[in-house]
C-alpha cells in the first residue's frame, strides 16, 4: 500500500543554487590517482547529501534524507494535496511573482497534485520568495517508489 511523505524547505536562494549539494555523489568514487580537489569534492557531497535538507534536483532522493525532515505522512493522496494547498496559501503572500500568487493557478497546482499523488507519482513545487529565497515543497509516493524503487521508506 502506497503512502505519502511530505517536505518543505524555505532558505536563502543561494543555498538553493547550490547543485552539487542537491544532486547524489557518482555511485563510483574518482578513481586513483585523482586530482585531490576532485576526491575532496567527492567526498564532501557523498557525506554531505544525505544528511543536507536542501532539496534534492530528483525528489524521490528526498527519502534518503533524515527522518526528521519529513513534516507529515498520509495514506491518501487527496490528503497530501491538501497539505500542499495549505501550505501554498501560507506562503503565497511572500511569492515573489504575481502570477504565482493567483488562486485560481494555486487551487489548479492543488487538483493536479491530487491527481499525480493518486496515480503514485511524486509532487514537487518551487517558488521564489521575496528577500530572495526559495520555497520548495514536496510530496514523495512511498512503499515503493515509481521512479526508484529501491530507495527505502525513511519512517519504516
Amino acid at each position: 500500500m502506497h503512502h505519502h511523505h511530505g517536505y518543505l524547505w524555505v532558505g536563502p536562494r543561494e543555498r538553493f543554487d547550490q547543485e552539487a549539494l542537491r544532486r547524489p555523489p557518482h555511485p563510483e568514487p574518482p578513481p586513483p590517482g585523482s586530482k585531490p580537489e576532485l576526491i575532496q569534492r567527492y567526498r564532501e557531497v557523498a557525506a554531505e547529501f544525505p544528511t543536507s535538507d536542501l532539496p534534492p534536483l530528483e525528489t524521490a532522493y528526498w527519502l534518503i534524507k533524515p527522518r526528521s525532515l519529513v513534516r507529515d505522512t498520509w495514506d491518501e493522496g487527496k490528503e497530501a494535496a491538501g497539505w500542499i494547498g495549505e501550505r501554498l496559501t501560507e506562503f503565497a503572500p511572500r511569492f515573489a511573482s504575481e502570477r504565482d500568487r493567483d488562486t485560481t493557478r494555486l487551487a489548479r497546482l492543488v487538483s493536479a497534485a491530487a491527481e499525480r499523488l493518486h496515480s503514485g507519482t511524486d509532487v514537487s513545487y518551487g517558488f521564489y520568495l521575496e528577500r530572495p529565497s526559495y520555497l520548495s515543497l514536496a510530496v514523495v509516493t512511498c512503499s515503493p517508489n515509481r521512479s526508484m524503487p529501491e530507495l527505502p521508506c525513511p519512517v519504516a
